[in-house]
């Protein structure tokens, strides 16, 4: 990875679990070549988790945001930093 890789956080509410949602943010960070993991969480949030340029991630918070999503997706909180480059990838869990 380049150094102008950076690490996604981004936490998705709204009914996003049950749906096919973290295999279809899955599909779209890898139509990307993006690493990382999206997770369903214990409050019903889906927390993804992606490392790869800022375009590409910048591409798949839009179409979080906006895309046609399996279930419901009412806002996504994102959240950009420094890779960590500890990813290998993209996996659902």
């Amino acid at each position: 990875m380049s150094a102008t890789q950076q690490r996604l956080t981004a936490w998705v509410h709204g009914h996003v679990q049950g749906v096919g949602f973290r295999w279809w943010t899955r599909s779209r960070a890898l139509e990307l070549g993006l690493v990382g993991y999206a997770a369903n969480q214990a409050d019903g949030r889906v927390l993804v988790v992606a490392e790869g340029p800022r375009a590409d991630l910048d591409q798949l918070v839009d179409w979080l945001r906006n895309g046609n999503t399996p279930g419901q997706v009412t806002l996504v909180v994102d959240d950009f930093s420094v890779a960590r480059r500890d990813l290998q990838g993209f996996h659902e869990r």
